[in-house]
């Protein structure tokens, strides 16, 4: 992938010095839009109180700015940080103890700068802010920041006009508010959101945007320790602008209370409308850069993910791990696999985030019951506990990331999961209603490959999937996603398991059924329904296809052996290294055929094997599963050939044209399905 390389470059604030108290008193009135002359004399009191009230606002909320000092040399790309300088906090001393800023890298030097800013959700949804200012800086100081922020002209599309009100019989005079639009952020026009300086003892491998942009990723690495760093940055904030922020948070928890919801709402554009109309009511005009900084915050925390919201955007990442408060997020990068970032937690954070997590995946967690599993509004998997209860480091987390759009069997081909050949061979398996096991160990892509093959059920196939958390997603209209459901009281009551939702599904005559992961007692009731001609998919923890048998016949599943003999294919799948390179690949493609009378023991047999030499999957058996569709269909050797090589070559075709997008992928194999014919002529596919 082509990363796109970041400009760094960074603009200091001017800065405006201001005489004595006098003429700051009439410059925060000339800020904030007020002409005293043109107010009647009522009004006088009230506008005077306003602007007095404002400046000793502003004098308060800025009296902790620390010193100005000169702005920081950006780093170059790849390049260390140039002697004279003065560095960012080493990593190692805030790992100890100290929570690491993951707002961004402010731009005075290290020893000045303010606390970054740290949201953190005290209860349920309720948003709150605890920044920690030091008490540096002289009311000169203040007014400098307060005045490179605030700017009258900036922003303005309609100023405050007077127009003439018939009321009465009698013209009277009617002030209209004030209405202020921003103009669309640029980053040459306004300066850039987020500026990375580096950290001391690491080099710049690369960079890359996860939200342009405000925030982008740059890898690090330390030659020393051999370690790799994620470094995320994010929008720095001024102390004037944290400040802001707090404010516009404070008053939105009263704003956004008397708003009615409802499906249609857009809650992005509600929020934009809102925080505008209170920076508009109580600030009054702002530099541009700065709105979109407190915009980007507001956003990130109320409809995203928070802190690791960056993370949750960048496609490279697979699992992020919260082991504790106080302690960095790790990752597993499909580029670097497992590395540490810059994100922690404190305790307090940690719990509320947790709290929040849980909230928004419309689960409950609490001390009562501090272990909970969960799907994101995102589709990713996650696993949270609660305080010290059952992990003693304090709350935890763990997501396991699913890309919005489901993964194809084209893209199962292009990373060489599986080769064109052998999706060929399970397409025609699952047309002709073959049962299928995927067998593997943690995180070797059993459930990855299932939504993928899934796609081969016919168009109008009854479906119905039944899983623990929410994973599968198919194209078809015929399917009932089934879900199990936690108790709602201690005693157990009101839970419905897997195996309940298995015996209902087959009541409700499905062609295929699809479970998620047999692990229990749901397996005999799975295998009873192979046996009696339910066409099944599921998922399971072995190694091997000895491991897998083994497990299914002894308890807690206990299977009989004569009704493992109704499945027909299995699927072994690992996570594996190729040249120093963690890959996924298909290990083993097996048949189950019978039972050997004399040893009693389940013969399989091998169709396809993958060479791990070549990186190549070699095909080493005959099919007794295609034996069997070609006796079905009447079809000769010759023509079932024919067949599996004419699907092969539609999947060729989908690869080398680029041809990845799910639905697009899942219209021509349904299209093959009912006119297989027209579509190899379409796709000019010769046999």
């Amino acid at each position: 992938m082509k990363k796109k390389v970041i400009d760094s470059e960074a603009a200091g604030p001017a800065s405006k010095k201001i005489g004595d108290s006098v003429e700051k008193e009439k410059s925060v009135i000339s800020m904030l839009g007020i002409d005293a002359t043109r107010a009647p004399q009522k009004a006088e009191a009230p506008v005077k109180l306003m602007a007095e009230a404002a400046e000793d606002r502003a004098s308060l909320l800025l009296k902790s700015s620390p010193p100005p000092s000169p702005t920081a040399a950006q780093k170059p790309d790849h390049e260390p940080t140039p002697a004279g300088v003065e560095p960012e906090p080493p990593l190692n001393g805030q790992l100890k103890g100290e929570a690491i800023d993951a707002v961004g890298v402010d731009e005075a030097p290290a020893e000045s700068k303010a606390e970054a800013y740290e949201p953190s959700i005290e209860s349920g949804l309720e948003t709150q802010i605890q920044p920690s200012v030091e008490s540096l800086g002289s009311e000169e100081d203040i007014l400098k920041e307060f005045n490179s922020i605030i700017k009258p002209e900036e922003g303005i599309i309609k100023a405050e006009v007077e127009e003439k009100k018939e009321k009465g019989g009698r013209k009277e005079k009617a002030r209209l508010r004030q209405k202020i639009v921003f103009e669309p952020y640029d980053p040459e026009k306004h300066g850039p959101m987020a500026i990375f300086t580096g950290v001391p003892g690491y080099e710049e491998v690369e960079r890359y945007w996860v939200d342009e942009p405000y925030a982008f990723v740059v890898i690090l690495y330390n030659e020393s320790t051999n370690n790799y760093l994620y470094y995320v940055v994010e929008p720095s904030l001024t102390v004037f602008e944290k400040e802001l922020l707090i404010e516009v948070y404070d008053r939105l928890q009263d704003v956004l209370m008397m708003e009615k919801l409802d499906a249609t709402t857009d809650k992005k554009q509600l929020l934009k409308e809102k925080t505008t109309q209170i920076i508009n009511d109580y600030i009054g005009k702002i530099d541009t850069k700065s709105y979109y900084k407190i915009l980007y915050y507001i956003n990130r925390d109320y409809l995203e993910f928070g802190k690791i919201n960056p993370i949750m955007h960048d496609s490279f990442i697979e699992d992020i791990s919260n082991n504790g408060f106080d302690t960095p997020v790790f990752l597993y990068h499909k580029n670097y696999e497992n590395i540490m970032t810059n994100i922690v937690f404190s305790e307090k954070q940690l719990d509320s985030y947790v709290i929040r997590l849980a909230q928004r995946c419309g689960k409950h967690i609490s001390i009562a019951e501090p272990m909970v599993d969960a799907t994101m509004p995102d589709g990713s998997r996650i696993q949270m506990t609660l305080g010290k209860e059952i992990t003693t480091r304090g709350s935890t987390f763990t997501i396991r990331k699913f890309k919005e759009v489901p993964i194809t069997p084209i893209d199962l081909i292009a990373w060489n999961t599986f080769s064109s050949e052998e999706m060929a061979y399970l397409w025609l398996c699952i047309e002709n209603n073959k049962s299928l096991l995927f067998s593997g160990g943690t995180a070797s892509g059993k459930t990855s490959s299932l939504n993928a093959v899934s796609l081969f059920i016919p168009p109008k196939a009854k479906v119905i999937s039944l899983e623990d958390t929410r994973e599968l997603k198919l194209p078809h209209m015929n399917w009932i996603p089934g879900l199990t459901r936690d108790s709602f009281t201690a005693d157990g009551k009101g839970a419905i398991e897997m195996f309940a939702l298995l015996k209902a599904a087959l009541r409700q005559r499905p062609e295929y059924l699809l479970v998620g992961e047999v692990r229990g007692k749901e397996a005999l009731t799975l295998f009873q329904a192979m046996s009696t001609g339910h066409t099944t998919f599921s998922t399971m923890h072995a190694d091997s296809v000895e491991s897998a048998i083994h497990r299914l016949e002894n308890p807690p599943i206990s299977v009989p052996r004569t009704m493992i003999t109704a499945l027909d294919i299995v699927s072994i799948q690992a996570q594996t290294y190729l040249k120093n390179k963690r890959v996924r690949r298909n290990m083993k493609l097996v048949e189950i055929n019978d039972i050997d009378p004399n040893t009693r023991n389940i013969r399989t047999n091998d169709i396809f094997v993958w060479n791990s030499a070549t990186d190549k999957f070699d095909r080493v058996g005959e099919s007794r599963v295609l034996a069997e569709i070609a006796q079905r269909r009447a079809w000769s050797k010759r023509e079932l050939s024919n067949e599996l090589l004419r699907r092969q070559k539609v999947l060729e075709y989908m690869l080398n044209n680029n041809i990845r997008e799910f639905r697009q992928i899942a219209a021509i194999i349904h299209a093959y399905a009912v006119k297989p014919g027209r579509v190899v002529e379409k796709l000019g596919i010769k046999v």
